[in-house]
């Protein structure tokens, strides 16, 4: 596979579906998984440092918004999450826990996981917080704008802090979809 640098996406995306489909790899949008799955993304978020620390009733909760899994032979072989914050009366959902397995990583797949998010939460607020140079081409393939924390109105930056969400500007970068983009500074 091609690296990505700036190459049509949905070439990349329709490539990365080709692959799943001649090795078998279902792409499936689920809303509940066994306690058995959730604790194995659990504990693979605990031994990963790209990974924050997600419990299995935190997983618990983030599937019930929709997780999109890659899975092969009954095997999670990649998985994206995103996790519902709820900011002055408006739902913002934070893309969270991507994950690939080693072996199919050179195939595209984290973004064709992000890509199947992504387009799934176009209607409304998603925000992708990210510390990897990768994450953010990623995200700017995706048609997701970059927006420092002076673009975004003082309540959501204070409601960033009060999640736990307000990050280092140097270390990380805060994207965000077109829905969100048009209200990001009226946001109240």
């Amino acid at each position: 596979m091609n690296t990505i640098l700036d190459i049509e996406i949905d070439h990349v995306i329709e490539e990365a579906e080709a692959f799943c489909e001649a090795t078998g790899i279902e792409i499936k949008l689920v809303y509940k998984l066994s306690n058995k799955s959730l604790e194995l993304i659990s504990e693979r978020s605990k031994a990963l440092p790209t990974l924050y620390f997600v419990s299995v009733e935190m997983l618990k909760k983030r599937v019930e918004n929709g997780c999109f899994l890659l899975v092969k032979n009954n095997e999670i072989l990649g998985h994206i999450f995103v996790h519902e914050h709820q900011v002055k009366g408006h739902f913002v959902y934070e893309r969270s826990c991507l994950w690939v397995d080693d072996a199919y990583r050179k195939f595209n797949l984290g973004l064709l996981l992000m890509a199947r998010m992504t387009e799934f939460y176009s209607d409304t607020f998603l925000i992708s917080i990210a510390q990897t140079p990768k994450v953010h081409h990623y995200n700017e393939l995706l048609g997701m704008t970059h927006v420092t924390l002076s673009k975004m109105s003082a309540v959501l930056v204070q409601e960033l802090e009060k999640l736990g969400k307000l990050r280092d500007e140097l270390n990380f970068k805060y994207y965000v979809n077109a829905c969100f983009e048009a209200e990001i500074r009226q946001l109240k």
